[in-house]
């Protein structure tokens, strides 16, 4: 698992949000700020099992949750994929 103090470089290009995550968002009483503070206090990245995504350790409203990014190397953006609290 890579620490906070080894992000990747495109750990602060801009966040996209795919279509499935933008459906999710209401359904987990998320907002796109939410997710931002989220990422910004994350406590670990590391490999995803689909190749190119990356999973991150979070905490929202004191419960753990996990963020699955995409890298988007052309467009310089990291993508948000899903999000989801870990039960």
């Amino acid at each position: 698992m890579i620490q906070p103090n080894a992000w990747p470089a495109w750990w602060e290009w801009d966040l996209a949000f795919s279509a499935h995550f933008v459906r999710r968002m209401q359904l987990r009483h998320l907002s796109e700020s939410d997710l931002r503070e989220m990422r910004e206090d994350a406590s670990g990245l590391e490999a995803d099992a689909v190749f190119g995504r990356w999973k991150i350790a979070a905490r929202w409203q004191g419960e753990p949750w996990e963020i699955i990014l995409e890298p988007d190397e052309v467009r310089r953006r990291l993508v948000v994929v899903t999000g989801y609290r870990v039960e």
